[in-house]
């Protein structure tokens, strides 16, 4: 339970994020693109000292991760050197800064009547409140994706991350100081008990985005009155069609599973049609095993196997029977669930009752297959011979996402500027007594509903 002086001081920061936001609207957009350049300047002056920090983070992390506290796949999530890790968060700050204006775009527009208008226009949702485990990043990418959309945020990070995602909101705020909007459009919290305090504030926060684990996103779907969107799992599957050419199906599957093991968009599960059990699937098991890839198989995949030529201990240390439960596990790991299926039917059925409706991939060379597939899975993305990786905001061409979604109202798959819109309707009568209700109806003015051209409102 928060305490007083926690409850008190997120309340504070939830009166500033929303004073920050009304006092927002009606700043020109143009300036939340200087706040975005404002901050990659900030960011690139600051690096040296992020990464330090960054560094100081990594080890004691490690120390975590050899006691048994902290799992590898966290540790990777946490370290903002990977890769191109920092150019990429730095690279999207700018491709979100130049993309179109997700608010103020009319999607709808009637006369109703004589100089009677209506539209509907995009608008920002409000106040974010968005948690996240390990990845410092995040904070750049979602503080980004608010600043262009027109949202204020408060953000928690991890305790793994909390030096890194430190300076990085020190280096935010420097940016934000530099515009018209106020500095706490864009906040960081450090606790618990503060996200405790905050998700009872629905008179403040408009909603919450939650991105970690299991456990977290739906311990915070169940604490708040206030709408959560995410995603709580990332159980992504592979079907292999009868009509599957085996080149393309190791490509998938290897990339699907081995890219990036941790992320939510990795494979951990395929699916074989019973057909390829002597033909693909063997082919497939050896290139996931040279791989490193331990394999959790069925009956009927793991008596397949015995047409490998592999030695009896390799096949003993990591090709195991899979359980009812290794269907429904988001392994996070080198290891894949894999079953056989007699028909696309019975795939689809399976995948619709074990995923977690995030992403799901069929490699086919029939059309009519990769339509059912397709239209018959119940996910957020549908892939057709590409690894389930592609589903991302940055691959999409959204600049960044703030998140992927599961959901079936307002947004779906990666969360990019227009899921963080929404709309309100605008009217104007333009008539000298103005318009009412009343004068409308059966022997009365009708209706018109005419539609009108345009694209932002003209008022």
């Amino acid at each position: 339970m928060a305490s007083n002086a926690s409850t008190g001081h997120s309340k504070e920061v939830a009166k500033a994020a929303k004073a920050a936001f009304e006092q927002s609207q009606l700043i020109p957009s143009s300036e939340r693109i200087n706040a975005l350049q404002a901050i990659h300047g900030q960011l690139k002056a600051q690096k040296a000292e992020i990464l330090l920090a960054n560094e100081e983070d990594l080890k004691a992390a490690q120390t975590e991760v050899a006691a048994d506290r902290m799992s590898d796949s966290l540790l990777k999530r946490l370290d903002l050197t990977q890769g191109d890790k920092w150019e990429s968060m730095l690279q999207g700050i700018l491709d979100v800064a130049s993309l179109p204006d997700p608010t103020g775009t009319v999607t709808y527009a009637r006369e109703l009547d004589d100089d009677l208008e209506l539209y509907r226009v995009a608008c920002p949702i409000g106040v974010l409140l968005v948690i996240f485990e390990a990845r410092p990043e995040v904070v750049v990418n979602i503080a980004t994706l608010a600043i262009k959309s027109g949202n204020a945020a408060i953000l928690k990070g991890g305790k793994e991350s909390h030096r890194t995602t430190g300076l990085l909101s020190k280096a935010i705020s420097a940016g934000l100081a530099q515009t018209a909007l106020l500095e706490t459009y864009i906040q960081t919290i450090q606790t618990r008990a503060e996200v405790s305090s905050l998700l009872e504030l629905d008179q403040y926060i408009d909603l919450v985005i939650p991105r970690g684990s299991n456990n977290l996103v739906k311990s915070i779907q169940n604490s708040t009155r206030i709408p959560v969107m995410g995603h709580a799992d990332g159980i992504c599957s592979v079907y292999l069609d009868e009509s599957a050419d085996v080149e393309k199906a190791v490509r998938v599957v290897i990339d699907s599973k081995t890219n990036y093991p941790s992320a939510c968009n990795s494979a951990e599960t395929l699916i074989v049609h019973e057909s390829l059990l002597t033909t693909v699937w063997p082919v497939v098991a050896k290139a996931l095993l040279d791989a490193r890839v331990q394999l959790l198989c069925d009956a009927v995949t793991l008596n397949a196997l015995k047409s490998l030529s592999l030695p009896l201990d390799d096949l003993n240390s990591r090709v195991r029977p899979a359980t009812p439960s290794s269907y429904t596990t988001e392994h996070l790991s080198l290891t894949i669930s894999v079953t056989s299926m007699p028909s696309l039917q019975a795939a689809i059925q399976f995948i619709n009752s074990h995923s977690s409706h995030h992403t799901d991939a069929i490699v086919t060379e029939s059309d009519e297959s990769a339509s059912i597939f397709c239209r018959g899975v119940d996910s957020a993305g549908t892939f057709v011979n590409a690894s389930t990786r592609f589903a991302d905001g940055f691959r999409y061409g959204f600049g960044t996402e703030v998140g992927i979604s599961t959901g079936r109202i307002h947004a779906r798959g990666p969360v990019g500027l227009e899921g963080l819109v929404i709309y309100k309707y605008m009217m104007k009568s333009k008539d000298k007594k103005g318009h009412i209700v009343s004068e409308f109806g059966t022997g009365k003015k009708q209706y018109k509903h005419n539609p009108i051209i345009a694209e932002t409102v003209p008022f």
